[in-house]
Order: structure tokens, then sequence, then C-alpha cells
């Protein structure tokens, strides 16, 4: 999932914008004079009156009445875009010295302009005053924050999921989709830019919704795009090798998570606590911590956890589990996804959902009469047909690659694991090679794809995966198949081609995406459509199109 930078957006080809206005319909104004205090500069006395009513990073998504904040981007200045943001209706502008210096170059400014040294660590707190988004004195909805390197994304749904069933109207903002209510827009970010989620929250208030519940990536931290944002409960899953393209590290990468556990960020928490990361959040953070303990971690030796998984036992393809308190209070919870790691999301939701105040009774009662945690998640362990498993899986790092694999192996002797998979490009290289070996010792024929490829030689990463999986299999003695397919869709095809009726296929990666980017050029692919297609053409049986579109 792109990262994209507001301020490259603004000079984005058409339809290439980072984020939609979806904005409250009423905004009170706030004079700029107020905005000015905030920033700390003074706004002349002929200005102090302007009313702004909205807030935004991207020149194209600027509304009448807004506040234009031109920032630094990877390729373009925002001041390189303020004269497009004024046409739009922009009544100022706040920006950086190397804004201010641009703007002087450039014609006359007929806005006011406002100089921060630091802009961007100011728009979270300026948006959230702008929009009133989250006022102390006025009704909210509650707000639950995920965070983690796996899991984000299915436990929001399965919050959403316990909380309409508890009969609250939800909103969503995430990677897959943006919702409040019953609207729903593309999300092409984890996490939206600050100026978007204030606008959104303040929309969910509008709107009159009981909760909403966020993926918050580090990256969103990093970026401030969480600034100004308090959340009712934050929720932890696990931390496994990922992002250090951006981290540089794992310790820095749990810091920049760890930012989430604070009282300017968050009222409450769970933390999972099956590996080191999570005990180590629990023990720092500086906010009342539930503990949660879903795995091995559930059996080991030391202080028990508050809430802790009891009892798996299969059902259908998925699990159902109990969920004990320290104080002898059970719940008993069934999950329709597989694998254990949805045993751990159903029961992060469950304690996050119980952490914000709702008590057992109600949501043992929810839980009976749903079934909240069978939700459809779009891309994650999404069932596309039933002979051959066919699964298109979100899993894009190590970790995730290997409870996706161990998920999907059937106990039918004979049976084979199928897996299509490849490597993000300009993303952490470390983790190619690990991800190419976890293939080879938990599939049996792997088929090494591209993945997003960016501006990243495609046949270069290839190699990459290809190393750690051919090293695996020549260092252990694995006897396995090993494929190098490409494009993407090919590699679907002959992995199609490949199965019997009684095997496993694992399109792994991409998860709900549309669009593959090489080069610059988003090209259409789905991984769902394609294995449905090629199934199809093999005279396979596929289930109904309404369980693969997201």
């Amino acid at each position: 999932m792109s990262e994209l930078n507001a301020q490259d957006a603004a000079a984005a080809p058409s339809g290439q914008d980072s984020t939609s206005a979806f904005r409250p319909t009423t905004v009170a104004a706030v004079p700029l004079e107020t905005i000015g205090e905030r920033v700390g500069v003074v706004v002349p006395g002929s200005s102090a009156s302007v009313p702004v009513t909205g807030i935004s990073l991207n020149s194209r998504a600027v509304q009448p009445g807004d506040l234009y904040v031109a920032l630094p981007g990877a390729t373009r200045h925002g001041a390189d875009f303020v004269s497009q943001a004024v046409d739009a209706g922009a009544v100022a502008v706040l920006t950086d010295d190397a804004g201010a210096r641009l703007l002087a170059l450039s014609n006359d400014i007929s806005v006011p302009v406002l100089l921060a040294a630091e802009p961007r660590s100011l728009v979270g707190r300026l948006s959230a005053l702008i929009y009133q988004s989250r006022p102390e004195n006025a009704a909210a909805p509650g707000l639950f924050g995920v965070t983690g390197t796996n899991g984000k994304t299915t436990t929001t749904y399965f919050i959403n999921s316990l909380l309409r069933a508890l009969g609250k109207q939800t909103g969503l903002i995430g990677t897959i989709e943006i919702l409040a209510g019953g609207e729903a827009i593309p999300s092409l970010l984890t996490t939206p830019e600050s100026t978007d989620v204030h606008a959104l929250l303040a929309l969910m208030r509008e709107r009159g919704l009981d909760a909403a519940s966020m993926e918050v990536s580090s990256h969103a931290i990093s970026f401030h795009r969480v600034d100004g944002v308090v959340f009712d409960v934050a929720g932890f899953t696990n931390l496994t090798q990922d992002h250090l393209d951006l981290h540089g590290t794992m310790e820095e990468y749990f810091q920049t998570k760890a930012q989430l556990f604070t009282a300017q960020r968050a009222r409450a928490s769970v933390v999972t606590v099956d590996d080191e990361w999570g005990q180590k959040l629990a023990a720092d953070a500086g906010i009342p911590v539930t503990t949660l303990a879903t795995g091995a971690a559930a059996d080991a030796a030391g202080p028990a956890a508050d809430w802790t998984v009891v009892d798996p036992r299969p059902r259908g393809l998925g699990t159902e589990f109990g969920l004990r308190h320290r104080d002898g209070t059970e719940l008993r919870l069934h999950t329709g996804l597989p694998g254990s790691f949805n045993v751990a999301n159903a029961a992060l939701a469950t304690a996050m959902v119980l952490a914000s105040g709702i008590s057992a009774a109600e949501v043992q009662a929810a839980l009976d009469s749903a079934d909240p945690f069978t939700v459809a998640v779009p891309g994650r362990m999404q069932l596309v047909a039933t002979a051959p498993a066919a699964v298109v899986d979100f899993a894009h790092n190590p970790d995730a690659l290997a409870r996706a694999l161990e998920a999907v192996r059937s106990p039918q002797a004979g049976s084979k694991v199928i897996v299509v998979f490849g490597a993000t490009g300009q993303r952490d290289q470390g983790k190619r090679p690990t991800m190419g070996a976890i293939a080879a010792r938990l599939a049996d024929v792997v088929i090494v794809s591209d993945d997003d490829p960016h501006d990243e030689d495609p046949a270069a990463i290839r190699a990459d995966v290809m190393a750690g999986a051919l090293e695996a299999k020549t260092g252990e003695g694995l006897d396995r198949t090993i494929l190098e397919v490409f494009p993407r869709d090919a590699a679907i095809r002959k992995a199609v081609e490949l199965a019997g009726p009684e095997d496993t296929i694992l399109v792994a990666g991409r998860g709900h995406e549309v669009w593959q980017e090489v080069k610059g050029v988003n090209l259409a692919l789905d991984d769902r459509v394609e294995l449905r297609s090629a199934l199809t053409v093999r005279g396979f049986t596929v289930l109904d199109d309404q369980r693969i579109e997201s």
C-alpha cells in the first residue's frame, strides 16, 4: 500500500488524488487570528478575522474557506501549488522557510501567509481545532485504534462487526476503505493525512455514529497523520520485521509504535503479549494496559495475562475458543476465518470492546446472536474456491507469510500447498530471501512472481526471493518445486494448472489491491479476479462474485 505524499499528489495526474473530500457538512468558522495563536505567529489586523472552515495539504482537494498547508514533498514543494489552491478558494497559506522563499519568487499571493519552522507538526492540532473533531464538551464516537505489524485490518473489521452486533452505528478508517456509517470511499493510505482524519471524525460525529475504529500504521505516527487524535482504546497486535526501510531497526520500529500508548494519544489500551515486543510495550506504556495472551504466551510461565485464549477447537474452517479473564470470567468466541492469527485478532477485538466499558454479558449476547467474527474481510484470508481451496491474503512480510501458509495446510493426506507471491520494490530488501526460505519450508510448490515493483527492476526483486527459496531447498534437503513465473497473472494461472481438487492455492502479498505499480504506471490487477478466472477456465467451481469483490 503506497504511502503517497500529499504534496506530490498535488501534481499527480487526474484520478490520482491521495485523498477524497470527505468532510462534515457544517463547520463553524475559526478566525485566522486563532490559528495564528496556535502556530505561534501574529496575524496582521487586516487578516485576523479571515474565517477558516477547512484545511488541506493537497491543492487539488482545497475547498473554499480552507487553510492550505504547503509542505515539502518527495519531489515537489507544496508552495509550487499555492496559486492553484488560492484559485480553488484557499483563504490563507501555512508553509515553512523553503516554501516562503518559493513564494517570494512567484507573483504576489493574494491571501495571508503564515510561517512556521515545522508546519507538519502543527497540522493535526490545527485540523482538530478547525473541524472540532473530538471536542471535550460534546459527544463524539468512541474511538478504537489498532497498531502492530500484522492483523490491523482484520481486527478493525472485527471491532466494527462486534459493535454492530451490539446495536452500534460505526465508522472505519483503514487500508481497504473508509466508512462513515453506510457511506464508503476507497483508501489509498493505511491512515489518511491528519487533515482528512479529523474531517472524517467530525463527519462521524455529525452523523451521530456511536463508535469508529482505525488502523494506525507506523507511517501514520512518523508522518504526524494521527496528531491531535486521542483514542479511547488503543490495541497492539504484534511486531515482526517490516518497514525497516523507514525505521532502520526493530527497536526504532517499536518505539514508533509505542508512541500510540501514551497519554497524549490514548486513554486505555489492550496489548497482545505473545511476543517480546508486546511484553515490553505492556511494561513501558504510559496509560492503563489490559494484557492479552493468545498463543504460546498463554501457556508461558510468569505473570498471567488479564485475558487469555483457552480451549481452541476447530469448527469448520475456523475456530471456537474461550477468552478467560484472570478473575474467572470467560466468554465463548468463534471465528469462521482460518488461522490462529484470526483467533488472536478476534480476541483482541473483544478485549478492546470490553475495555471501552461494555459489559462481558452484553458482549457474550452479541457473540451468540450474530457470529460477528465470521465477517468477510476483503483480501484477508479471502476464500475464492473450495476445491481446490483457493485463498487470497495480504501476507507481505515473513511472519504473515508463515502464518498464512500454516493456516491453509490441509490435513488431507497427499494434498499440497501451492503459493504465489513476490516482494515489494523499494522496500525492506532484507526480508526478501527470508520470505523465499519460508515459502520453501511451508509450501510444496513455490511460484515466485512480482508484487508491486514500483521503480525497481522486477527481475532483481524476484532474484532475491528465489535465492532464499533455493538456498533453503538445497541446504535443508527440501523436496520442493520452485518456479519463477511472471507476470503475476501468468503465475496465478500456473498455480491453478498445477492444482488438483484436494490441493490449496495461496496467492499472497497484495490482498485487496486492484492496481500493480510498475515504473510509475498503475496496471489493473486483482489477485481475486485473476484467480477466479483461472479456476473457471480449468472447470473448477468458484464462489459467488459477491464473496470475492471488495
